[in-house]
């Protein structure tokens, strides 16, 4: 053996027992999936693949398309990191919520898996993040997957494209299209991630057939989109939506509901970023794209292309025509604590707020002072807010599903710690995100911290474990804790305090009243819903023989 031989040699052994010495692996575990092999990472029971591609990079030409699917790759790929989030504006200021990614790029169409070493056939949690469809990352460290996968069961996170590179509609964008639509590139990329899960998770110890899709804020809006969108058909079989939000959204064409259509708004855009056509958008690098259009007010959202929304999602659950699945949905008590920016003003006086309301509400005016009266006129005014978008959509979620025969479950969380509380935030937007991971220590830097206690970490292990027993059963069941009951004729709910109890009928009369609302201004075609309510809701339409 030569001299240089023993060194190389030599050099292997001295490396592999650093390694050891260090208690590292040599080498992590190997997944041969059908889009190509991959190396992870074990942590405490978990193998761990980040960064794995779903879809080819939407850049250049491709930007503004439909994904297109990624082939397999050769070799074995690295999936010991994350990979960069989908580009979205820097924050402006510091909230609770501020947790600005270490990278970003156009090339983000990446999903990332936690498994059970040696599961096999596990039921699945696809997890889509929030931040109003403008912001967020499914690397982010809140979500977590390990102590999910713990309980048995396969997580994954995905990005999705953000902002005006993931929901712009634009009359050229539609031209290009073979079904003659734009928009949606951002739902789009979840039903091509949900494809790929279909596909490959078996390879990671999967079951294809028992996905649950689930999420919060905008990826609870995601989730309902999911769910009324045909081509998303069969590949998920239960729904979780955490404070989702059934607003109405811009149609393709024409001008409803108070919106534009989503194709004026998009030349509108355009032109205000000085940008002449499609072309000279796709000439934009995609953070200028993303920056202008957040300093142009650009607000993403679905779009009501007769395709992949045919109706509003109001209308497509009135239809019957969401998937047939059964669903976990529910609201935060303070929701709009840490989001006052959509809260109307608070009157000056009593008198005032009374006034108000009986002139915008008409026969509805002592209903609703009855919901939300005005002796306590600043969490009355947050109550409206709260009920008008997530209390009233978490509901209709599981009378829909109810209404079509599936298990539908219904929460309400309003657990507060010190830390919170002492901030206003009780039971604020997102606060069960930390309980439902178990990620208590891995918040975003100005989150309220969590405190270290045994009623703590027994609170989350109880929502851990109707989270995953709903994902793989489909009915919420935790250990040493009361049975969830469905929804059902009893409207049936799980009060999640400083530990879940079961109780019925979550405030009385406030579905009704914003189902009446909502129903109004849908049959008159001319007002939004959900966030122009209270002291600055336009006047409601007069009751029609449709809204009785």
């Amino acid at each position: 053996m030569s001299h240089s031989s023993r060194t190389v040699i030599l050099r292997a052994i001295a490396g592999s027992v650093a390694a050891l010495i260090a208690g590292t692996a040599i080498a992590g575990p190997i997944v041969h999936a059908p889009a190509g092999t991959l190396e992870g990472g074990t942590k405490k029971g978990v193998l761990t693949f980040k960064g794995i591609p779903y879809a080819q990079p939407p850049v250049g030409e491709l930007r503004w398309k439909p994904p297109v699917p990624l082939p397999a790759w050769q070799g074995v790929r690295d999936a010991a990191g994350f990979s960069p989030s989908c580009i979205q504006p820097r924050p402006l200021g510091r909230s609770i919520y501020t947790n600005e990614p270490p990278k970003i790029s156009e090339d983000c169409l990446y999903l990332n898996v936690w498994a059970p070493e040696g599961v096999r056939d596990a039921p699945v949690f696809f997890w889509i993040h929030g931040g109003a469809l403008t912001s967020g990352s499914g690397a982010e460290a809140i979500y977590d997957g390990t102590k999910l996968a713990q309980r048995g069961v396969v997580v994954v996170t995905i990005n999705y494209r953000l902002g005006a590179l993931g929901y712009l509609a634009h009359p050229e964008l539609s031209a290009e299209s073979p079904e003659k639509i734009s928009g949606n590139y951002g739902l789009l990329d979840q039903i091509e991630a949900l494809r790929w899960v279909k596909t490959n998770i078996a390879a990671f110890g999967g079951d294809a057939a028992n996905v649950t899709i689930a999420g919060e804020s905008a990826g609870a809006l995601s989730v309902m989109y999911l769910m009324a969108s045909p081509p998303a058909r069969g590949l998920f079989s239960k729904a979780i939506a955490q404070s989702a939000y059934m607003i109405s959204t811009p149609e393709l064409k024409q001008a409803r509901f108070g919106e534009q259509p989503a194709e004026a708004l998009g030349i509108k855009l355009a032109t205000a970023i000085g940008a002449n056509d499609v072309a000279a958008l796709r000439a934009m690098s995609g953070v200028e794209v993303v920056n202008a259009a957040a300093r142009a007010g650009y607000f993403p959202l679905g779009t009501v292309d007769g395709h992949l929304l045919p109706h509003q999602i109001a209308e497509v659950f009135d239809r019957g025509e969401q998937a047939p699945v059964p669903i976990l949905a529910g609201f935060n008590s303070g929701e709009i604590r840490s989001l006052r920016f959509l809260a109307p003003p608070t009157p000056s006086s009593e008198s005032a707020y009374e006034s108000e309301i009986r002139t915008r509400y008409a026969d509805l005016a002592e209903s609703f002072l009855k919901q939300y009266p005005s002796k306590h006129l600043e969490e009355a005014v947050l109550a409206i807010t709260r009920d008008a978008m997530y209390g009233w959509t978490a509901e209709r979620l599981v009378r829909k599903q109810t209404a079509l025969g599936k298990p539908s479950f219904f929460y309400i969380f309003d657990h507060g710690y010190p830390n919170a509380d002492s901030l206003g935030l009780h039971a604020f937007h997102g606060s069960e995100l930390p309980y439902v991971f178990g990620t208590a220590s891995r918040t975003p830097p100005f989150w309220p911290k969590l405190p270290k206690s045994r009623a703590e970490t027994d609170f989350s292990e109880a929502m851990i474990d109707y989270w995953t027993s709903f994902v793989r059963t489909g009915q919420p069941t935790a250990e040493q804790q009361p049975d969830w009951p469905a929804f059902g004729s009893s409207h049936a709910y799980m009060y999640f305090a400083d530990v879940p109890k079961p109780a019925a009928r979550l405030l009385p009369g406030m579905f009704e009243l914003h189902e009446q609302v909502v129903c109004r201004r849908r049959a008159d075609g001319t007002q939004p819903w959900n966030w122009n309510v209270g002291v600055i809701s336009p006047a409601l339409p007069p009751r029609t023989e449709s809204c009785r």
